[in-house]
């Protein structure tokens, strides 16, 4: 590390006076020896990492048969080059630091993010990508799936697990069983998800191609996604190399985001749902309702809808928060389902975006219940008392 970052202080003063968010090369880099190869090789991995800090579907420099597997990587990159500190949107800087001929006549490459202030070198993140010969242009990919090659599979219905050594089948036929009731529910029946099992985030960060990020700096577990069309891809790197266990009020998540993105729905709602399905924290439902009528309304003048306007945390910690108006919606969704089915919480779901005054949340509530912005205190509380 100390050699690593000599030699990056000496990149970054070197290049100190280049353009603002190009690609910098070390001098001394090992480049492809045909110097045609070398400039479309190079320049390719600028575009692809100016692109990178676009939305991924926008980054023509993905390489097309490995798409989502790179998403989840581009969204490490996605502003690495932004400085709070020094409040500058481009302080740190890519420079290539490797390029390695393999057997397939592909490339890997390494990438550091590097800035500098007072003739100090700040390494942000560092990368490895493998480049693609592509007719006269290289596209990129994670190295994913090059590094997990020798890995086992195990296919149930739509979810397909990739792991080392053993997996816990019965775990995974449990998992299988409850993701396939969300789905029905969400009408996502031919969503294929992949899982890969790792036992940290630094393991996790090493097969994805995040050689280093310092913002996971004495992090030690992490689950990151990402999606494309039909298909979700999920890492986990946090102690569960095994599937020896898993989170149903995560899972409820995961599988909503294969039909709708979830910065488009009512996040109360969504939180209700995951709640109501799946409790929170390792918490049952059952336990949070239990936890809520003892904490929160146990308070006879609470106004509902202003806790609706004002978060109410009644967890243990900020952390491992339980938020009060999840649980009030976690019953008009229990509700509803019970009268109408589910495609009225769906509706209720994506009645717009949290908003100050959830104009659009009562509009939908009241066409949905008859339940108006106006009796909205009482009719909740009518819903926690006759919760049993």
């Amino acid at each position: 590390m100390k050699l690593f970052f000599t030699t990056a202080l000496f990149l970054a003063t070197l290049f100190a006076n280049a353009q603002t968010n190009s690609l910098r090369l070390n001098p001394n880099i090992i480049l492809p020896k045909d110097s045609i190869v070398s400039k479309v090789l190079t320049t390719s991995l600028n575009d692809f990492l100016l692109s990178a800090q676009k939305p991924n579907e926008e980054n023509k420099f993905v390489f097309d048969k490995e798409k989502i597997e790179t998403f989840i990587q581009l969204d490490e990159i996605n502003g690495i080059e932004k400085s709070g500190k020094y409040k500058d949107d481009f302080f740190y800087k890519p420079y290539l630091t490797n390029v390695v001929l393999q057997k397939d006549n592909n490339y890997l490459i390494q990438v550091a993010y590097i800035g500098t202030s007072e003739n100090t070198a700040s390494l942000r993140a560092s990368f490895e990508f493998v480049a693609h010969k592509t007719n006269n242009s290289f596209t990129f990919s994670s190295p994913l799936l090059r590094n997990t090659k020798n890995w086992r599979v195990e296919k149930v219905g739509n979810n397909i697990f990739h792991y080392q050594n053993t997996i816990n089948k019965d775990k995974v036929k449990e998992f299988n069983k409850l993701a396939s009731s969300f789905d029905i529910k969400l009408k996502a029946t031919s969503k294929i998800t992949d899982y890969y099992l790792c036992d940290n985030i630094i393991e996790m960060q090493k097969l994805l191609g995040v050689d280093y990020k310092a913002d996971y700096n004495g992090k030690t577990e992490s689950v990151w996604s990402s999606s494309s069309g039909d298909r979700k891809l999920i890492v986990f790197g946090n102690n569960n190399s095994s599937f020896n266990d898993f989170d149903t009020h995560d899972l409820w998540h995961d599988r909503l985001s294969l039909v709708i993105p979830r910065s488009k729905v009512y996040k109360p709602v969504d939180e209700a749902c995951a709640y109501l399905y799946g409790g929170s924290w390792g918490i049952s439902w059952k336990d949070i309702l239990k936890t809520f009528k003892d904490k929160v309304a146990i308070n006879k003048t609470t106004i509902w809808s202003d806790v609706k306007e004002n978060s109410v945390n009644f967890g243990e910690s900020q952390e491992k928060h339980l938020m009060a108006d999840y649980v009030v919606n976690a019953l008009i969704v229990k509700k509803l389902e019970k009268e109408k089915g589910f495609s009225a919480v769906w509706e209720l779901l994506i009645c717009g975006k949290w908003e100050k005054g959830n104009e659009s949340y009562y509009k939908t509530l009241e066409k949905l219940t008859g339940i108006t912005k106006a009796n909205y205190n009482d009719k909740i509380w009518e819903l926690i008392n006759n919760e049993k």
